[in-house]
C-alpha cells in the first residue's frame, strides 16, 4: 500500500511539473481529414449559404445548410448517449435601406453544448460561420460555395464535437455555428447577448474563420503556419485599470492575449510540428470576425486562421479573368491542414475544460527589492499554482515555477522591474488554467 501511494505521488508530481497528458495525443489522432472533407463538400454543395438565401429548400441555401448542421450535431449527441444539448438561437434583423441588409430576415445560429461535470456554467466555445458570400454580399441567388470561407471553420467545429464528445470534461464546451457574419457579425452579437442573458461564464472563444488554405496570394505555401489574432486589452476595462497600466504594464496582457498564449503553448507542447503565430491585433487590418462581439462584452476571444490567405478565393464570383481562377471553391481547400487546425482547437478546449478555474485577485509586490512577490485567491479544484514570468519584450511566457498549493510566493533574485509576471492554477491532472496577469499591487 505504501509503495502504491508513493507511485501515485510520483505520477501526479510529474503531471504538475510539466508531464504531458496522453489523452491529448489521442484527441489529435482522432481528428479525421476525411470527415472534414466530407463536411466541407456537403456545405459547399448547398450552392450558396448567403444570409438572405433560400430557407425552404432542402438542397440549396442557408436554411438547408443550418438544418444539416443541426442534424449532424444531433447524430454526434446520439452517439455519445445524448451528451449534447442541440438547439438553435435566433434574432430578427430588419432591412436597413442599403445593400448590407437587403431584406428582413432571421439570423439563426446552431448550438451544441457539452455540459461540464464540475463547472457546468464555465464555457469554452469553438465557433465557425455558416454563411457565405460572393463578390456582392447582398446577392443571395448567385453561387457562393464558401468552401474555405467558412465551411472549413464550420466543419472543424462539427469534427471537434465528434472527437471531444467521447470524453467527460469538468467545464462545458460549446460547438457553435454562427450566421450573419458577412453582413456585420450579427450571429455572434446575438449569441453573445444570449449567453450574457443566461449568465454564462465564458472563459474563451475560439473563432475559426478560414482554416483550409495553405497557398497564399503572396506565393508562400505552408501547411504548418497559422495565425492567432487577439486584442491587447478588453474594451470594457475601467479607467482605474487603464490608469494602472501606465505604471505597472499590461498593455499586451489582456484576457484575450492570455488565451492566445494558451493556444500557442498548448500547440507547441503537443503539436510541435506546427508554427502558431501570435498576431497582436484584434483581427486582420480593417476586417472583422465573430470573436469580436464576445470581446465587446468583456470575454476572452481570439481568431484562429490560416497564415497565408489567397484573396482571389475570398468574396469572389466564380470566374476566370486574365488567367486567374476566382472563387472559393472546394478544389482550393487543403483538408489535412484543416484537420491540423481543428486539432489545435480540440486540444486547447480539452486542456481548458480539464483545468481548474483561473486564480482570482492576483496581486504583485516587491518595489525596490531584489525579488517579486505574488499572492492570489485560491480557486476550487486547483491542487497547486504556477508562477510565470517573461522579459517585458517577449510575446510568450518563457519561465515558470510550480509553487504548490499556496496563495502567495516570493521569487527571490527575480527583480520585479525587469519582467512581467502571471499566475496559473494547476489541477491534479496537470492541466493549467490560462495565466492571469496581476490586477492589483501590494507592498
Amino acid at each position: 500500500m505504501k509503495y502504491r501511494f508513493l507511485l501515485l505521488l510520483l505520477f501526479f508530481g510529474t503531471l504538475v511539473t510539466g508531464q504531458t497528458d496522453a489523452r491529448i495525443y489521442d484527441i489529435i489522432e482522432a481528428v479525421s481529414a476525411e470527415r472534414i472533407e466530407a463536411d466541407i463538400t456537403k456545405l459547399a454543395g448547398f450552392g450558396t449559404r448567403n444570409t438572405f438565401s433560400d430557407t425552404l429548400s432542402n438542397t440549396r441555401g442557408i436554411g438547408a445548410a443550418r438544418r444539416w448542421i443541426k442534424a449532424e450535431f444531433e447524430k454526434v449527441s446520439q452517439d455519445c448517449g445524448n451528451c449534447l444539448d442541440v438547439f438553435t438561437q435566433k434574432d430578427f434583423v430588419k432591412a436597413d435601406g442599403n445593400d448590407r441588409i437587403p431584406k428582413d430576415t432571421w439570423i439563426v445560429n446552431v448550438v451544441a453544448v457539452q455540459k461540464g461535470t464540475k463547472y457546468p456554467n464555465r464555457y469554452i466555445i469553438m465557433s465557425g460561420d455558416i454563411d457565405s458570400r460572393n463578390s456582392d454580399g447582398s446577392d443571395y441567388t448567385k453561387d457562393a460555395p464558401g468552401a474555405n470561407d467558412n465551411a472549413s471553420g464550420m466543419a472543424g467545429a462539427i469534427e471537434a464535437a465528434r472527437v471531444l464528445s467521447k470524453y467527460k470534461f469538468e467545464s462545458s464546451i460549446v460547438y457553435l455555428g454562427l450566421s450573419g457574419e458577412e453582413q456585420g457579425l450579427f450571429g455572434g452579437k446575438g449569441f453573445a447577448e444570449y449567453a450574457k442573458a443566461q449568465g454564462w461564464d465564458i472563459i474563451g472563444v475560439l473563432n475559426n474563420d478560414m482554416i483550409g488554405n495553405i497557398q497564399g496570394v503572396d506565393g508562400i505555401i505552408s501547411n504548418v503556419d497559422f495565425r492567432i489574432f487577439s486584442e491587447p486589452v478588453p474594451p470594457t476595462e475601467t479607467d482605474r485599470q487603464r490608469n494602472a497600466r501606465r505604471f505597472y504594464g499590461g498593455e499586451v496582457d489582456g484576457i484575450s492575449r492570455q488565451l492566445a498564449r494558451y493556444v500557442h503553448k498548448t500547440t507547441q507542447t503537443y503539436m510541435p510540428e506546427m508554427n502558431p503565430m501570435l498576431i497582436y491585433r484584434l483581427d486582420r487590418f480593417g476586417r472583422g470576425g465573430h470573436h469580436r462581439p464576445f470581446n465587446d462584452l468583456g470575454w476572452a476571444g481570439i481568431r484562429i486562421m490560416e497564415a497565408h490567405e489567397n484573396y482571389t478565393q475570398q468574396h469572389q464570383d466564380i470566374r476566370t479573368e486574365d488567367g486567374i481562377e476566382y472563387g472559393d471553391k472546394l478544389k482550393f481547400v487543403n483538408f489535412d491542414y484543416a484537420k491540423k487546425l481543428t486539432a489545435v482547437n480540440a486540444i486547447t478546449m480539452a486542456s481548458l475544460a480539464w483545468a481548474p478555474p483561473a486564480p482570482e485577485n492576483v496581486a504583485i509586490g516587491g518595489i525596490v527589492e531584489p525579488s517579486a512577490k505574488l499572492k492570489w485567491d485560491k480557486v476550487e479544484g486547483a491542487t497547486g499554482y504556477k508562477i510565470y514570468w517573461r522579459d517585458t519584450t517577449s510575446p510568450t511566457w518563457d519561465h515558470s515555477r510550480y509553487v504548490g498549493d499556496v496563495s502567495e510566493f516570493t521569487l527571490d533574485g527575480i527583480v520585479i522591474d525587469n519582467f512581467f509576471f502571471g499566475v496559473a492554477a494547476v489541477g491534479a491532472n496537470g492541466h493549467e488554467s490560462v495565466v492571469v496577469f496581476p490586477n492589483s499591487n501590494f507592498r
